[in-house]
């Protein structure tokens, strides 16, 4: 056992040098700025800027081109609660959580503390899942390979229960709405028998209803309308910043246990399949809802209930690259355009990868 932790601080010290490379650095660099300004575009997520620069990274070495697409990865996850905060509009699907306590955040003039709560719960909850891939990587495998249909149904029904509770003040609302929002996620066809689910007869719905178009058609859309709508007839206000732009003491007293639980939730369900960065930035709302000093707060500008979701979502991503990297098997729509990025280096991600390709793995 001594042995083989020796051999992993080895090979991570080696990846050190390879990440630390100036050209490395800059391919990082261009990733994470790449992938924060698509997250700030609503409806263009990471999955769909990965594919797109696919083709163009065909002349770089395999390295720099999976270092970039992580970075596309990470920071696409934190550019949509930009948008998010200042205009109540996700510009991804992981950041809907955020929407609901960063713009109410934003319009009480608190706006600077908002990003701020964001951008370092982000960083702070990616460091510590990469640090969690890095060293248990195996084990939570295995721990993910356990998981059969029953333990699947049991996660999503406390996931759904959880939301549907803990959202608005109503539980009977909350629930019809996670019964509405079923409906729509069944429209299309079965993957088990092939069969098509409440299509009737449209060829366009037998792909279903993508989450991200919902997110946009109902805060984006629903935005626009209504200032098109009533614009007119109200006047213009300014939000004006009220206070500091940094986060005070207290801001950070409060923020810095919602990143670290959001990370204990964000980085599990980003390693099982159908996990997604959904659910746990809304389990991490619900949790922060629950354990706060400030209840009241909840609904009006809590900066839990940004500091959690967007903990959450960077850590999930972490978590995405554990049983890509250890298994070959993606759990989310990134993942698999990354699959296919290794495929294209004729490399074929599994256990035998961390032997073959250990500059590009631990790289």
């Amino acid at each position: 056992r001594i042995a083989r932790m020796t051999e992993t601080l080895q090979a991570l010290v080696a990846g050190f040098g390879v990440a630390l490379t100036p050209i490395n650095l800059l391919w990082g660099f261009v990733g994470v700025t790449l992938g924060t300004a698509i997250g700030v575009l609503p409806g263009v997520g990471p999955a769909l800027t990965v594919a797109m620069l696919l083709p163009l990274t065909s002349k770089l070495d395999a390295t720099g081109a999976l270092i970039m697409f992580a970075g596309i990865y990470y920071g696409a996850m934190y550019g949509g609660s930009t948008t998010s905060i200042l205009l109540n509009t996700p510009g991804e699907s992981a950041s809907i959580a955020t929407a609901l306590e960063g713009n109410r955040m934003a319009k009480r003039g608190r706006a600077g503390p908002a990003l701020a709560t964001a951008a370092i719960g982000s960083f702070v909850a990616g460091t510590i899942a990469t640090l969690l891939l890095t060293l248990l990587a195996p084990l939570v495998v295995e721990v993910a390979l356990k998981f059969g249909p029953a333990e699947y149904f049991a996660l999503m029904v406390f996931a759904f229960v959880t939301v549907a509770a803990v959202l608005g003040s109503s539980t009977v609302r909350g629930l019809s709405m996670l019964f509405v929002g079923l409906l729509l996620g069944l429209v299309g066809i079965d993957y088990q028998t092939g069969q098509m689910r409440f299509a009737f007869g449209v060829p366009e719905l037998m792909d279903g209803i993508d989450v991200v178009v919902l997110a946009v058609g109902l805060f984006a859309v629903g935005e626009a309308l209504y200032v098109a709508a009533y614009q007119s007839r109200t006047p213009e206000v300014v939000e004006k910043m009220s206070g500091s732009l940094m986060m005070s003491r207290d801001d950070w007293r409060r923020s810095w246990p919602a990143w670290l639980r959001a990370t204990a939730i964000g980085f599990p369900f980003g390693t099982i399949p159908a996990g997604g960065a959904e659910i746990p930035t809304f389990l991490s709302y619900a949790l922060e809802k629950k354990l706060s000093k400030h209840p009241e707060e909840f609904g009006n500008g809590a900066i839990e209930g940004v500091a959690g979701p967007e903990a959450a979502n960077n850590a999930s991503s972490a978590g995405v690259l554990v049983p890509l990297l250890t298994l070959g098997i993606p759990t989310s729509a990134t993942a698999a355009i990354l699959l296919a990025a290794f495929q294209s280096y004729g490399l074929q991600p599994g256990p035998l990868l961390f032997q073959t390709q250990a500059a590009l793995v631990w790289g």
